[in-house]
């Protein structure tokens, strides 16, 4: 498979999205029960929206993010499948008299378009940002789930690759791609990996999570701890790009330093076409200026940079 530079243009890169899983969520209590267990404003969005939606602790730490697809008579949960171990037995716990089930969409599958190619590739072209269409037995969305300009298509298992030859061959420059150059596009754009750029004890406002959650709708898991950091601007950690002097990528958890203390460490880093050696990395509030040098434990600097690196 080829790698998508992130500078090509035009461009789409396809491959699926083999580690997620999908999961109909359906019951009359569905959108009532989802609004009060993750950020998203789920009783407010009508069918064919696609919600960025976190799941947190009652201290808003974090526990899985995912995508979900509002249809007529269901939900779509679109998640990684490690997640939604965790995130069904913390969804189950919270379950009373709820009318509310969960099937795993076995015959379902989930195809991402990368690049800026990949509306035209797909169709979606006329779609806002979150929203998606059915179409020819597919739901196609325009859902920049790694930050950048994409397409997510859910279509028949079954039918996978046929799904994707046709989408290869409708746009100019597309092709399929491995998972590899997923990192450097969400990195690129500042976006976090929870589980990656995240623990357990990460709050989702200092992994800059702010794209899934509401900060107008009523009460949800870990609400209080959102709105008084936002209120009070309590925050003493949040997530910073990192650009590296050297050619080598610092192994994650590579410790950075200034004037001699710990203020974060690595938690992502690729070789980007774009901007070099860049990476992510969650920092204490005396290294938040942009420009600042902080020593990394292997060897060289990292400077502090705003996110997306695309806006410096």
């Amino acid at each position: 498979m080829a790698h998508l530079e992130s500078t090509a243009r035009p461009a789409a890169g396809i491959l699926p999205l083999d580690r997620r899983i999908l999961v109909r969520v359906i019951g009359d209590d569905r959108a009532s029960f989802f609004h009060g267990m993750c950020t998203a404003d789920v009783k407010g969005a009508r069918p064919g929206t696609i919600l960025p939606a976190l799941f947190l602790t009652e201290h808003a730490h974090v526990i899985a993010d995912a995508f979900i697809w509002v249809t007529n008579d269901a939900l779509i949960l679109d998640i990684d499948a490690g997640a939604w171990t965790r995130t069904r037995a913390h969804l189950e716990k919270l379950l009373v008299a709820d009318d509310v089930e969960f099937d795993d969409a076995t015959d379902l599958a989930l195809i991402d378009v990368e690049g800026p190619a990949a509306l035209d590739a797909t169709a979606a072209t006329s779609l806002a940002e979150w929203r998606f269409v059915e179409s020819g037995g597919s739901l196609i969305g325009n859902l920049p789930r790694y930050g950048g300009p994409a397409a997510s298509v859910i279509a028949q298992r079954e039918s996978i690759d046929s799904t994707i030859d046709a989408i290869v061959a409708k746009a100019q420059g597309a092709q399929r791609i491995d998972s590899s150059i997923l990192d450097t596009i969400r990195i690129e754009n500042g976006v976090a990996l929870v589980g990656v750029d995240t623990t357990d004890k990460t709050i989702a406002l200092e992994a800059r999570l702010n794209r899934a959650i509401s900060f107008n709708k009523g009460c949800y898991l870990g609400q209080e701890t959102i709105e008084r950091a936002t209120a009070r601007g309590g925050l003493k950690k949040r997530m910073f790009g990192l650009k590296f002097n050297g050619a080598n990528v610092p192994a994650a958890g590579s410790a950075l330093s200034l004037d001699g203390k710990e203020v974060g460490r690595v938690t992502s880093a690729v070789c980007s076409p774009r901007f070099g050696v860049i990476g992510l990395a969650i920092l204490h509030h005396s290294a938040w200026t942009p420009g600042v040098e902080l020593k990394v434990s292997e060897g060289g600097v990292a400077i502090v940079t705003e996110l997306p690196f695309a806006q410096n």
